[in-house]
C-alpha cells in the first residue's frame, strides 16, 4: 500500500499579523462609513438643507 509523501501538518491556531492588520483596516473602513452616514443627517436637521449643501460644496472645493 502506498504511503503519503508528507505528513499532515496543523494549522496554526494564532491569526497572522497582516489578517489582524486587515481586519483593523475594515473594522476602521466600516466605522467611518458608518459615522459618516450618521452625521450627514444630523448636520441636515442642525443647519438646514441650504446651509448643509454649502458646507459641502466648500469642503470640496477646499480639497481641489
Amino acid at each position: 500500500m502506498a504511503q503519503p509523501v508528507s505528513t499532515s501538518q496543523e494549522v496554526p491556531t494564532v491569526i497572522s499579523p497582516a489578517r489582524r492588520a486587515g481586519a483593523v483596516v475594515a473594522t476602521a473602513g466600516a466605522g467611518l462609513g458608518v459615522a459618516l452616514l450618521v452625521g450627514a443627517p444630523i448636520l441636515w436637521l442642525h443647519y438646514g438643507t441650504a446651509v448643509f449643501f454649502e458646507m459641502i460644496a466648500s469642503g470640496i472645493a477646499a480639497c481641489f
